[in-house]
């Protein structure tokens, strides 16, 4: 008769259930680490660790990187598309007019005249200033200029982020370090600009009929660090204002005022304004100041030179370099 085996004995081809799921565990964590370590190369293009990266991540201090504020600002300068296509077709669409002012308080723009667009391009002064009175948000209002700044374009995010867009796209001046530094590094359609060519750019964008705006982000240090050139039918900042009231862009501080005598009545000032300000009244045009944001669009394509921007108090201060220079001396 048989003797029947033990039961250690009987078992011992089998592998305790315990070992096999650690087992299980232990490969998921490794195949997870190995995917973020492929999609962090990816991210960096190679190397662990680019220099502008070290830049972007080290400004702040270590608070920066414990809050998760510096991984956000990496995640928003390395995809700007994704990131604003998100904005606009998932946040805004979801998080109520409560949370799209939270988001307005942390990320706004000011509408800058060309002349204000030109001389943050141009300015050779050095500045850290809060902008409090400038840009009325509770965040995101510090000007920082070591002049002249770096300036890179690159893609119109706003514009790459809708399948059909305006042209060309090339139109957003990333302005200053480290930003203007980690695009060159990492957005393969970014060129650096000398000043002469920013200000080219910015002369080609207004003669397109596009507004001037100066970026502000409280993940990117608080502080400007872009100009971008925007149409009404795809930026994401104006149409979060147009559509759901959220005031993202403020007001250049500036109002358009047209000359009776001069203005011949044609229509182009009516029909080239991005915020639908101006109306025609018998053979003249009529500025409704609520609604104008001071873009100066209209002054650029008046044929009679019939429009003049004057400063609005009640519509803000304007963001003039030379002004914030002397104030600051």
């Amino acid at each position: 008769m048989p003797t029947p085996r033990s039961k250690p004995a009987a078992r011992a081809g089998v592998k305790p259930r315990g070992r096999r799921r650690s087992g299980t565990i232990g490969g998921l964590i490794l195949g997870t680490a190995l995917a973020l370590g492929a999609a962090w190369l990816r991210a960096e293009r190679g190397p662990v660790l680019r220099a502008s990266t070290r830049a972007l991540l080290s400004q702040g201090g270590s608070g920066r990187l414990l809050r998760g504020t510096a991984l956000h600002s990496y995640l928003y300068v390395r995809w700007p598309r994704e990131y604003i296509w998100g904005l606009r077709y998932l946040v805004f669409a979801f998080v109520g007019k409560r949370g799209r002012g939270r988001i307005a308080d942390r990320y706004h723009a000011k509408v800058l005249p060309p002349e204000q667009a030109r001389r943050l391009i141009e300015a050779d002064v050095s500045l850290d200033l809060d902008l409090e009175q400038v840009i009325p948000f509770p965040t995101a209002r510090r000007l920082v200029l070591e002049g002249p700044p770096d300036v890179v374009v690159i893609d119109c995010p706003c514009r790459t982020s809708k399948a059909k867009h305006c042209e060309p796209t090339q139109v957003c001046l990333v302005v200053g370090q480290p930003f203007a530094g980690f695009m060159l590094e990492h957005d393969p359609s970014s060129r650096a600009l000398r000043t002469e060519e920013a200000v080219q750019l910015l002369e080609e964008t207004h003669a397109r009929g596009h507004v001037h705006t100066a970026w502000f982000k409280h993940v990117n240090l608080d502080c400007f660090y872009a100009i971008c050139n925007c149409c009404t039918c795809c930026c994401g900042g104006l149409n979060a204002m147009r559509r759901f009231g959220t005031p993202m862009v403020l007001s250049s501080g500036y109002v358009a005022r047209v000359a009776d005598g001069i203005c011949s009545g044609c229509g182009t000032c009516s029909d080239a304004c991005p915020f639908g300000a101006i109306e025609m009244q018998g053979s003249s045009a009529r500025v409704d100041r609520e609604i104008c944001m001071g873009c100066g669009v209209c002054q650029g394509q008046c044929p009679d030179g019939a429009i003049a921007l004057e400063l609005a108090p009640e519509k803000g201060i304007p963001l003039d370099v030379d002004a914030l220079v002397t104030t600051a001396e």
